[in-house]
C-alpha cells in the first residue's frame, strides 16, 4: 500500500490547526500527518499533537525553512502539503493523491479558478497573485492557473530532488518555476478556498513577501533562462548607446569633427557593456543548459537504482546507489571540466564585475559536479 504523508507548516495556528488535522484524518484515514511547528507561542504543538498529528519542529523562521526540513525528514510515496489555517477544504484531497499516485510529479490546487477573488478579503493579495502568475506564463511560456497555492501534492522523485533554497513565502513560486524547467507533469485541480476564520490572523505581509516573491522571480529567471535575461539588459544598453552615438555621428557627417568627446566615450562603453552582457549570457546558458542535463541523469540514475533495489532489496547498500550516479554522470562531468577550464581562461581579463558573476555560477557548476565523487 502505498504511504501518504500530510504535511502542514505551522506558525501560531491555535485556532484552526485541530480541525485541520481532523479533516484531513477523516480524507485520508490512512496517512501520516505531520504538523511541523515554526516557533509557535500559542501551544500549537500540543494542540497538533491532542488532535493525533505527528508533531515535529524547524526552529529556523520561515516557510521555506519548515519546507526544507520537511521534504528532508520524511519518506512516502505520496505528498500533501497543505496549510494550518483551514482556508483550503480537504474534499479534494483524495483525488489530489490519486493523481500522484497515477504518475503526476505536482498536483497544484488551483485556487484562482474557484472561490478565492470572493473569499480574500485583501485586495492586493489578489492583484499580487495576478501579477506573478502573468509574469512567469510569460516567462516560461505556460498557462499555470495558481502559482502561489500552498495546496499541493508531490511524488516522490519530485520532493527528493527539489533544491528548496527559499527561506519563506517565496517558496511556492520556486517550487512552480523549478518544475516547469524541469518539465515535470504538472496537472491542476479547481479547489474551493475560504478564508481565515475569526480570530486567525495571517502572517503573510502583503508588501515585504510580495516583493520577496517578485525579486525570486527575477532571479529565478536569471538563473533558469540566462541568456534570455541578460539579452534584455544587453539590448537596453544597445538602444541607449545608440541613442547617445546617434547625434554625434550626424555631426561627424557633416563637419568631419567629433566635438562631444564624452558623449562617445559613454556611448562606447556602454556598447561594450553591452556585448558582455550578451556574451556573459551565452556562456551561462551552456551552463545551465548542463545543469539540467545532470539533473536528468540524475532522475535516470534513481530510477535504475529504484529498480535493482526492488530486485535485491538486501544485497544493495547506499554506496552502491552513489556508483549508479558517478557511472551516470561522468560523461558531463569531463566535458565540464574541459567547459569550465576554457571559461576561466577566455574571463581572465575581461571586466571585473562580470567575471566575479561567471566565476560565481562556473564554481557551482563544478561543485556540483565534485560533490558526486565525495
Amino acid at each position: 500500500m502505498s504511504r501518504i504523508a500530510v504535511l502542514i507548516p505551522c506558525y501560531n495556528e491555535s485556532k484552526t490547526i485541530a480541525k485541520v488535522v481532523n479533516d484531513y484524518k477523516y480524507a485520508l484515514p490512512e496517512a501520516d500527518i505531520y504538523v511541523y511547528d515554526n516557533n509557535s507561542t500559542d501551544g500549537t504543538d500540543e494542540i497538533a499533537r491532542k488532535a493525533g498529528a505527528i508533531v515535529k519542529y524547524e526552529r529556523r523562521q520561515g516557510k521555506g525553512n519548515v519546507i526544507r526540513s520537511m521534504f528532508r525528514d520524511i519518506d512516502a510515496d505520496c505528498y500533501l502539503m497543505i496549510d494550518g489555517d483551514d482556508t483550503y477544504p480537504a474534499e479534494n484531497a483524495r483525488q489530489m493523491c490519486d493523481m500522484v499516485l497515477d504518475g503526476v510529479d505536482m498536483v497544484i490546487g488551483d485556487r484562482l479558478s474557484s472561490t478565492y477573488f470572493e473569499e480574500n478579503k485583501r485586495p492586493f493579495h489578489n492583484v499580487g497573485n495576478v501579477l506573478v502568475r502573468s509574469l512567469i506564463n510569460k516567462i516560461f511560456h505556460n498557462d499555470v492557473k495558481d502559482i502561489m497555492t500552498g495546496y499541493r501534492a508531490f511524488s516522490k522523485v519530485f520532493v527528493k530532488n527539489f533544491p528548496v533554497l527559499s527561506k519563506g513565502f517565496e517558496i511556492e513560486t520556486e517550487m512552480t518555476i523549478h518544475a516547469l524547467d524541469k518539465n515535470f507533469y504538472i496537472k491542476e485541480v479547481p479547489v474551493s478556498y475560504r478564508d481565515r476564520p475569526d480570530g486567525s490572523v495571517s502572517k503573510l505581509n502583503t508588501y515585504s513577501d510580495g516583493f520577496k516573491v517578485i525579486m525570486t522571480i527575477f532571479k529565478l529567471f536569471r538563473d533558469y533562462k540566462p541568456l534570455q535575461f541578460f539579452s534584455i539588459i544587453s539590448a537596453l544598453l544597445l538602444v541607449l548607446a545608440a541613442i547617445l552615438v546617434a547625434p554625434v555621428f550626424i555631426d561627424y557627417l557633416k563637419t568631419g569633427l567629433v566635438p562631444r568627446f564624452p558623449t562617445l566615450i559613454v556611448s562606447c562603453f556602454l556598447l561594450v557593456m553591452s556585448m558582455l552582457l550578451w556574451i556573459c549570457g551565452l556562456i551561462l546558458d551552456v551552463i545551465a543548459k548542463k545543469h539540467r542535463q545532470l539533473y536528468e541523469l540524475l532522475l535516470n540514475s534513481q530510477a535504475s537504482w529504484g529498480g535493482i533495489t526492488a530486485l535485491y532489496p538486501k544485497h544493495y547498500k547506499t554506496h552502491t546507489q552513489s556508483h549508479c550516479i558517478i557511472s551516470a554522470s561522468l560523461r558531463i562531468y569531463i566535458i565540464d571540466l574541459i567547459f569550465i577550464k576554457a571559461i576561466r581562461g577566455w574571463f581572465h581579463k575581461s571586466n571585473s564585475i562580470i567575471r566575479r558573476f561567471v566565476y560565481r555560477k562556473v564554481n557551482s557548476s563544478c561543485a556540483l559536479r565534485l560533490s558526486l565523487f565525495t
